[in-house]
């Protein structure tokens, strides 16, 4: 399959049918050298009247297999997209994804069984595709960070469908987005495939108005304890992009106030933008002209995403889904800190075994799970990483 020549034309299939998946199809219709084949739904494709090309819809994933060099799984759902992306490398075909949620609950699980990448267009893969581009010019990051314009860890469910509707989302991303459970999955990604950590359970989240001063302040924090950090700005008019905050030579120092990035030590390189439909077919060429990876979760995960209880929750509570849900959210742990924590992507169609209190760390003691090939592929990563000697934190700033 990848012996094709840049002038062919390559198959492309895309599971989700939502709203990256609707704007990734509308994007591919004018490129010559890709084309959509197939596009997995769950849906009745019968009745999907909203999707820009419904001829391509789908329920089988055999038959978008079949008419695919690629797959780009953007479905934001766990489960599905572990299922899924078992079945696509199992046949061989290279997986790029817009999923963050997916690499940092089970991603790890795949690292060593084909060619899996997370995509440029989200947050963890702008942030990696520009630390490819700094680390060329000599930097050497001290922080990967997210910038968050508006953050409330527990909105109403009426505030939420408001928003749900005004933005043309689903009330789970919404309510993601505002509760904070998105930057943290993101960071955690970040954290694990650039050689990072987190500077505290939840990261810090620096409020501020200026982005790079926020930047600066996280960067100065990095440099104390010794290692870069994945974290994020809290600041309500900046744009909705990411940064990196470097360090570089004292000789480079004049060049770079010239150059207006600042009178150091730490410089700020800012891209205020992710635009990611648009963006992802960048790394489905990486993947089949090169193939080269762009982000991954590691074999070797330091940081997983904890479910936190929003309120009492009183034993026998059924959570249908964690991420976006009124009853949890997510925050960034250290997974050898919390070996019990139950990632919040596992929590689906999950049962409390007992009263947990608002703010606790909910536990596998806690809670039933399904028996899912997710479930498995946590486990697994989950010994892989007891078995796996820490990598000091002394190593981890050369990393970066």
């Amino acid at each position: 399959m990848w012996e094709k020549t840049m002038s062919t034309s390559y198959r492309i299939g895309v599971v989700g049918s939502g709203f990256i998946a609707r704007g990734f199809v509308m994007a591919m219709q004018h490129v010559k050298d890709l084309r959509v084949t197939r596009v997995l739904t769950r849906t009745d494709p019968r009745t999907r009247k909203d999707f820009p090309r419904p001829e391509l819809l789908t329920n089988s994933l055999d038959d978008l297999i079949e008419h695919a060099d690629l797959v780009v799984e953007c479905s934001g759902d766990v489960l599905h997209a572990t299922e899924v992306v078992h079945r696509v490398l199992e046949a061989g075909l290279p997986v790029v994804t817009m999923d963050a949620e997916f690499h940092i609950t089970t991603g790890s699980y795949f690292v060593d069984r084909g060619l899996l990448t997370e995509a440029e267009g989200d947050q963890p893969g702008c942030l990696a595709a520009l630390r490819e581009n700094i680390l060329q010019m000599g930097f050497r990051p001290l922080v990967y960070g997210n910038i968050k314009r508006f953050l409330n860890h527990n909105p109403t469910p009426e505030e939420m469908h408001f928003w749900a509707r005004k933005q043309g989302i689903t009330l789970a991303q919404v309510t993601a987005f505002t509760d904070g459970t998105k930057v943290q999955i993101e960071q955690a990604l970040v954290a694990n495939g650039l050689g990072a950590d987190i500077a505290v359970r939840g990261m810090l989240g620096i409020p501020s108005p200026d982005v790079e001063a926020g930047a600066r302040m996280l960067a100065d924090g990095a440099r104390r304890l010794g290692h870069p950090i994945s974290d994020y700005v809290l600041s309500p008019g900046a744009p909705a992009g990411v940064f990196i905050a470097a360090e570089h030579d004292e000789y480079q120092r004049d060049y770079l106030q010239y150059l207006k990035l600042g009178d150091g030590p730490y410089y700020v390189l800012l891209q205020p933008f992710h635009l990611c439909h648009l963006e992802i077919q960048k790394t489905i060429r990486r993947v089949l002209f090169e193939q080269r990876i762009l982000l991954n979760n590691t074999l070797h995960p330091r940081i997983s995403v904890a479910a936190i209880a929003k309120r009492k929750l009183t034993k026998g509570t059924r959570i249908e889904r964690g991420i976006g849900s009124f009853e949890v959210r997510g925050e960034a742990v250290r997974i050898l800190d919390e070996p019990d924590h139950v990632p919040i992507g596992l929590l689906a169609d999950a049962v409390l075994t007992r009263d947990v209190e608002a703010g606790e760390l909910l536990r596998f003691d806690d809670v039933e799970l399904p028996d899912t090939l997710a479930l498995h592929a946590w486990q697994t990563i989950l010994e892989r990483v007891r078995l796996k000697k820490p990598v000091p934190e002394s190593q981890l700033l050369s990393s970066g």
